[in-house]
Parts: structure tokens; sequence; C-alpha cells
């Protein structure tokens, strides 16, 4: 029914055009900078439904982006992403133009919004609508994210190994815990079913001592209220959701409990009051993005505990299917000792798309990476490839050009993390004087930020730019078929090429060359609002070849509603560009090769490549 009710609002739009700009250049909307006459219905609303988000034209959309950002679980700016909105600003046009995101999990800290039991700092909380507004401005949708790990930091000693984030410092003084430990820890996650200090809070939480949830669930609306006031309805239209709260564990199971009915008894009524609470702060219209038990999908068995809200019924477009997943065997140094393959990671992000299916609603990964300092980081190019290439696609790039109909739907996902201050953190840890951290991310050892500011303030990546700004297809009008991207990221000096154009088609393969490429199979839905596909920076029109049975171009022209291949510039005024294929037939089988491979293509090339896909897509999708 949501999803019907978006595509007759998008009829109504696109005949109002029709009736006024008929065959004339398109005027730009009122809005964002750079928007075209679709932008502003189609960013109207953000719909959970039927294994995809939806958009106010009815397009299927993928949201990519990152986490921003762990400098929220820090002290050093009092529990807010950035010093300042000028690096808010800063931050998210790095994070469009450069990392090729469309989406944020903008994180929020309970400690920060109440700092006094029943006292809602009313000024961190316009600090933060007016951090969040410079991603909403920049064209990107932001969910917040109340954080937390390990419970709260201040569960730990000013000595301690590790440290925590979430809990005010009144909810752990109504607590009676024992002075923390982790024994013998070798990653801090371990804290989480080692120290009986998070343990035991984490099971106060979820059973309400002391009315500690009632008082979270309180302040969350507070904050959602205030979002919701404190924002246009222009702005409010670009927030997709909330996610309750970062990675729920019981700490410890009741006598006879198991993951399973912790899940069913103790987090789903958690969340429908959430849920509650969200549609009293006037948040009704837009999902919950709801995490499962996190062992849920663990890739070590030992740790892995049954979950995945299986026993949560149908969600619907109320909730979305929000899971992170980390390779620990990767991680852990010891059960991985070799670099991540071609489909290393098909099976769990399948897992994903299956498990959110089966609950009538889109999955969502809000946190993976792998850390880019220490022993383990040399992993890092591939796993991050690997992982990204399941978010495309259930298919080994070995497997995909010869069964495109399995590659399932395109997941979205936001990787942990962007801190612009990475390396450069002045953290008292625990409020120790003496431990001032400033290395990484300055939070127990980890280094996973994509991005950091260079000597002159300038942000600048820490991965592969191949590998971070990608192509994928941000809306599609109609229904997405299959997709698949290779990125040609390098490892070192090697570059990675997993998923080559097979010798069956030659001249594809011979268009492409050494180049990336993108390839896009949908079913149109008779719109005229275009498809769009974000273009890498790697990707200027210029260089930019596109094969398609809409027609062939390189160099594609400006976007007018005639012109079927064409580019543009991304809404927000960052920079960014854009690949839009319009098709306003209905149920047609249409495909688009993106390249930036041979330079200067002949007509012939072009037209033999054509004729290759056109038969290849018939065989294989038909």
């Amino acid at each position: 029914m949501a999803k019907l009710r978006a595509r007759l609002l998008g009829v109504l739009v696109l005949l109002t055009g029709l009736l006024t700009v008929t065959g004339a250049q398109p005027a730009t909307a009122d809005g964002l900078p750079d928007s075209l006459w679709f932008d502003e219905p189609a960013a109207a609303t953000l719909t959970a439904d039927n294994g995809h988000f939806t958009d106010g034209l009815g397009r299927e959309v993928v949201l990519r982006g990152y986490n921003v950002s762990g400098e929220t679980k820090l002290a050093e700016n009092d529990g807010l992403p950035f010093a300042s909105v000028a690096d808010a600003k800063k931050s998210a046009t790095a994070l469009r133009a450069l990392g090729g995101g469309n989406s944020v999990r903008f994180l929020l800290s309970w400690a920060a919004a109440e700092p006094v039991r029943g006292q809602v700092d009313t000024a961190y909380l316009a600090a933060v609508t007016a951090q969040l507004r410079a991603f909403l401005d920049a064209g990107i949708r932001v969910f917040p994210d109340f954080h937390q790990d390990l419970y709260s930091r201040h569960l730990f000693d000013p000595d301690s190994w590790y440290s925590g984030d979430g809990a005010p410092k009144w909810v752990v003084d109504a607590g009676d815990y024992p002075d923390e430990s982790c024994g013998v820890c070798l990653f801090w996650g371990q804290n989480i079913t080692q120290n009986e200090a998070v343990k035991q809070a984490s099971y106060d939480f979820w059973h309400n001592a002391n009315g500690v949830q009632d008082a979270f669930l309180t302040t969350a609306q507070s904050t959602m209220a205030y979002l919701q006031q404190h924002l246009s309805a222009a702005e409010f239209a670009g927030v997709a959701g909330f996610d309750p709260l970062n990675e729920p564990y019981a700490g410890t199971y009741d006598s006879g409990q198991t993951s399973r009915t912790w899940e069913r008894d103790v987090l789903w009524p958690f969340y429908t009051k959430f849920r509650a609470r969200m549609d009293a702060a006037g948040w009704q219209a837009k999902p919950a993005f709801v995490e499962p038990n996190l062992f849920w999908n663990g890739n070590l068995d030992f740790q892995k505990q049954e979950g995945g809200l299986l026993d949560a019924g149908t969600l619907g477009p109320r909730y979305v299917f929000n899971t992170h997943f980390y390779d620990q065997k990767a991680i852990s140094g010891v059960f991985m000792w070799g670099k991540a393959r071609d489909g290393q990671y098909a099976t769990d992000f399948g897992t994903v798309r299956d498990r959110a299916a089966a609950a009538g609603t889109t999955g969502f990964v809000s946190e993976f990476g792998h850390p880019l300092s220490g022993s383990v980081s040399d992993k890092a190019p591939t796993v991050l490839k690997a992982m990204y290439q399941a978010l495309d696609s259930r298919l080994p790039g070995s497997t995909w050009w010869d069964r495109p109909a399995s590659s399932g739907p395109v997941l979205s996902g936001t990787q942990w993390q962007w801190d612009l201050y990475n390396g450069r953190h002045q953290e008292l840890m625990n409020g120790n004087p003496d431990k001032v951290l400033t290395s990484g991310d300055a939070w127990n050892d980890e280094d996973l930020s994509a991005v950091a500011l260079d000597d002159s303030g300038r942000p600048v990546l820490r991965q592969d730019a191949r590998l971070l700004d990608r192509l994928y297809p941000s809306a599609t009008a109609g229904t997405t078929v299959a997709f698949t991207y290779e990125d040609r990221s390098r490892d070192g000096s090697t570059t990675l090429t997993w998923n080559p154009v097979p010798s069956s088609l030659p001249h594809v393969s011979q268009l492409v060359g050494a180049g990336q490429y993108g390839l896009l199979l949908w079913r149109s839905d008779g719109t005229d609002a275009p498809t769009e596909l974000h273009l890498p920076a790697s990707f200027p029109a210029s260089a930019t070849t596109v094969v398609s049975d809409l027609g062939t171009t390189t160099a594609p022209p400006a976007y007018t509603r005639t012109t079927p291949v064409a580019a543009a510039p991304e809404p927000g005024g960052t920079g960014a560009h854009r690949l839009l294929l319009t098709a306003p037939d209905s149920g047609t089988l249409h495909y688009a090769l993106i390249t930036n491979g041979a330079a200067a293509p002949s007509a012939d090339l072009l037209s033999a490549a054509r004729t290759e896909l056109a038969a290849w897509a018939a065989t294989k999708v038909g």
C-alpha cells in the first residue's frame, strides 16, 4: 500500500510536469542547489517495503555512506560528532564528493542528551540539529543512532585499559556494580561478555532497574520531537528514520533464557515501546532501524548466537532490519591468515537479504569495516572490497555473468566510520589527564576512519578512492534485476579484478579494458523520472562511456526529459555527479554498462558491444 501511494504521487507529479514543461529543458526545482524537477518529490518520503527502500516517486533507493562519527563516543567535543558546524559542513561535502555517500548514520550520545536525570540538555540538541542539518543541506539522508558500546564510560576506572560510551553517569551511580575488569582480553569487545560491570549494567537497562529504560525512552522521544520541530519540513523529509540503540545485548540471560527468547521477550518489546515514542514525537511515517542481538550473524562459531528477530513476525514498513557485520576471523589475526577473496561475504550478506525479506522489510548493514592500522591492517583492502561486493550482489564475481538474475537486491549500508579528527584527537581516556589519546580513533585502540585531515586541514581519504567512491544505483525507476561493479581497487600495488568481463563478450571486454565498470539491469515501471547512478570522481563525464538499450554515448550530455542517457550534478552543491537513465516504458528489461575504460571508443566498437550485451541480457534474464 505504501508503495502504491508513492507511485500515485509520482504519477501526479509527472502529469503536472508534462502539462507545464513538456519538451522543454527542465527548470531547476526550488530546494537544494543542483536540484532537478524530480528531486523534490523524490525526497519527500522514504519507505521501507518489499526488500528495498522506495522514494516519493516510487523508485527503488539504495543508501550508501558512513557512520558520522565515533567522535560522539568521546568526551573531547561533549558527545557531538564535530567541534563546530563548519567542520560538519566540511565533512558533509567531503563525504559526498570524495566518499560517494548519499546517507549517514548520525551518532548521538544519551550521556550528553540527559546529563542530569529528567533534564534534557536542549543546548546539546540544538548543536546536534545544526550539525545534522549540514548533511541534509548537502543532499545526504540522515538517520540518527543513540550509540552505546560497553554501556557507559562511567563504568570504567581512570586507569582502565578500556572505555565505553552511552549511558550518563547518573545511570551508573544508580546501580551497584562491581569494579570493572575484563580479565585476559585481547579485544575490547570481550568486555561485553566478560566484564561483570558491563554485563550487570546492561541487564539492568533491559529490565528497567531504577527506571533507567523509561528514562532513556523519554529522552529519545524528546530528542526526536526536538528534531522534528526544529528542522523544516523539507529538511525533516531527509531524515530516513531512527536507530533506537546500537548493538543490543542482554548482558546476562535469565535462567532458561536463550538469545532467541531474549530477543522475543525483552528486545522486541523495547522496540515496540520505542516505535510508540517515535509516533508520539511526530515520526509516524519514518521507520525504526532495529538491530537484532549483536551476535546473531557473527562468523566465529563459538561467538555466534541464534537471533535475527526471528519471532517478531512481519516487520513491514514501520521497521528496517538493521544489522552490523565485521569479519571477526580476519580481525583476530588467528582464524583467517590470508586475504579476503572474491565472494567471501556473499553468504553472510545473503543471510541479511533473506532475513529482511522474510520479515517483510528491507535490510540495512549500518556498520561494516576493518582496522586500517595494526597487525591485521594488511587485510583491509581485500576485506572491504569483498564487503562492498556483497552489498552490490549476492553473487561472487566469478559467477555473476553466468546467472545475473540471482544477484538479489542491492543492499544499503554505512561503513564504520567517517571521523575528520582521526589521528588528531585530544581525548582524556576515562577522564584521566595522564592518558591523553591522540592516535587513530582515540577509542579502545581502534583505527577505522576512512577519512582524515591533511596538514592544511583538508579532508583526504585514507583508503583507496576506487574502493570508497563507487558506482551504485541510488534510485531505480522500476525493479532492479541485477547489479555489479568492478572497482579495480588496489591491495598495495596490485589491482584487484574479481569480476572480469567474460571472453564470450569480446567487444565489451575491449571497451572496458583495464578500466572500472558497472552494469545495471532493471525493468521499467512507466514513470519518466530517471534511474540514477552515482558517478564516482573517477568517472568524469568526458571519460564516461555508457552502452545501453536506451542508447550509447561517450561523455553523456546534460540532462533533459528527452535525453535517455545523461549526466547531472547531484543535489546539494558538493560537486558530485550522477548518471540519469530515462526509460518511460513499462515492464521492459533495460541494461546499462557504464565504464571509464577505452578512451574515445569508435562507433563500431560501441555498436558491437551493444549487440553483445543485448544478446547476453536476453539469454541470461529474458
